[in-house]
């Protein structure tokens, strides 16, 4: 990353998180309606949940208080791995649409990872 970071949109794991959430909403568009309180909604906010934390925990005034933050996006992309895999065993997505998703779930993973040991 380029330049000086001065707000959590200049983070590359808050960028990168918001395109992760573009990516499960298209995804989960074309479940089955009987999905939308279930799955869509379980993994529209799993994954809503990692850059919105990320976005707050930036925003706190002491480290610890981030990296708490910073561990509930990566239980976040847990979910949404777990998540991913279910609809997969239902179906409602192929195995290459499964893989890509967790690919870069698992990239956003250790990118928080790595900054949380910088912390």
């Amino acid at each position: 990353m380029a330049g000086k970071i001065r707000t959590y949109r200049d983070l590359d794991i808050w960028k990168a998180s918001i395109q992760l959430v573009k990516d499960v909403y298209k995804l989960t568009e074309k479940f089955p309606k009987q999905e939308v309180y279930g799955l869509v909604s379980q993994m529209r906010r799993a994954g809503v949940s990692v850059p919105s934390n990320v976005a707050e925990g930036f925003r706190r005034y002491h480290n610890n208080e981030y990296k708490q933050f910073l561990y509930i996006s990566l239980g976040s992309c847990a979910e949404l791995e777990t998540q991913a895999t279910i609809a997969r065993e239902l179906a409602y997505i192929s195995k290459d649409k499964e893989t890509a998703l967790l690919e870069k779930v698992d990239h956003i993973s250790r990118m928080i990872s790595n900054l949380l040991k910088k912390l």
